[in-house]
């Protein structure tokens, strides 16, 4: 905090509770340049290339960001909108609902969006809540399986900005939520309402995004949260082994990533005669460039050439009013914690910092 901040501040100011919602990023624009900015935070992220460094800036400046940009730009530019990226759109939008359910029963909570890389920052959305006098948050990050890739990237990024803080908040921090029975209740609606406008395919894939096997040998346990989200949702939609099975995505380099493959998957399942799929991606809060372009384009071409014949992608929750209200009872239980907290030593707080402007008064 700044000498000009300490003038500032009021200790007489009310606290105020925060809830931080926290997604991956997008690029700016679909263009080569502004791609390549985004790519280069984020595969600079040691939490999401573990490499050696050297060895990893190496290929990273000579070989991905001279030639991948291009490519990513293009699969950008099939799913820009007018209103920009979708993961962008999306998210501010589940932030701005969010903010208006809560606040019919919390009315001191502010709702905030932050991205770990790309705007809006990590970075800026904490300032905000600290210029806001908020003294207790809530960061949900909404990656419903944990990784160290994801989850733990977010409470690095949002570490870093706490380094130059004076007055640190109270922070519960959502690691994940892969089985919470709401999470998997809204997935299976959301799932139905689609069968009872398109069908029931003969078989539901369950895509999420892929990591290298060399994560989850090290401890990572993104795998394990992904194969349980898998199962409680084919048991709650009641699915024989037969009707679902769990792929992964969005694979890059040489190395084994976690299996089976999403692409190879649906290749296959064509080649033995499987003639309609219906594509789900559980792992993804948002729809993305890896739902809208790689999902439902890419391995849309994959199935029906190999010989399938109907292929569907069922939408991530969005912003839908079950998603929202997910997310409220997922915060809800600690809003209750900082407001009880909060009642329970008002008058105390509100006394000590009353002495505390009167003190200031005299230097």
């Amino acid at each position: 905090m700044s000498k000009i901040d300490n003038l500032n501040y009021k200790h007489s100011t009310p606290f105020k509770t925060g809830v931080l919602l926290l997604n991956l990023g997008t690029p700016d624009e679909p263009t080569s340049s502004s791609v390549r900015r985004y790519l280069d935070e984020f595969l600079s992220d040691p939490r999401v290339i573990d490499k050696p460094r050297w060895l990893w800036w190496i290929i990273l400046h000579t070989i991905i960001l001279r030639f991948r940009p291009r490519k990513a730009a293009h699969a950008y530019q099939q799913i820009w909108t007018e209103q920009g990226s979708p993961l962008l759109t999306i998210s501010k939008s589940q932030a701005i609902k969010l903010q208006a359910l809560l606040e019919k029963k919390y009315p001191n909570v502010s709702v905030k969006l932050g991205m770990r890389y790309g705007s809006p920052s990590t970075k800026n959305a904490l300032n905000s809540f600290k210029n806001n006098n908020t003294n207790n948050l809530v960061i949900l990050p909404l990656y419903p399986q944990y990784s160290a890739t994801t989850t733990a990237s977010t409470f690095d990024a949002i570490a870093k900005v706490f380094k130059s803080w004076r007055h640190l908040p109270s922070l519960d921090f959502i690691s994940h939520y892969h089985d919470y029975p709401l999470y998997i209740t809204t997935l299976a609606n959301s799932i139905t309402e689609f069968w009872q406008d398109h069908g029931q395919a003969e078989k539901l894939i369950m895509s999420f995004h892929g990591l290298p096997k060399s994560y989850l040998i090290a401890g990572d346990p993104y795998f394990c949260e992904c194969q349980k989200t898998a199962r409680l949702l084919a048991e709650e939609l009641n699915l024989s082994d037969e009707q679902w099975m769990i792929t992964f995505q969005s694979r890059m380099g040489v190395e084994e990533w976690l299996s089976p493959y999403t692409d190879k998957s649906l290749e296959q399942l064509a080649q033995q005669g499987v003639k309609n799929v219906q594509v789900v991606c559980p792992g993804f809060s948002s729809d993305c460039l890896e739902t809208l372009e790689e999902i439902n384009m890419q391995n849309r071409d994959v199935f029906l050439t190999a010989g399938g014949e109907d292929y569907a992608y069922i939408p991530a929750l969005n912003d839908s009013d079950a998603h929202i209200n997910m997310m409220a009872t997922l915060v809800r239980p600690h809003l209750e914690r900082h407001q009880q907290l909060h009642d329970d030593t008002d008058t105390t707080l509100e006394d000590s910092a009353k002495r505390a402007e009167k003190l200031l008064e005299n230097f």
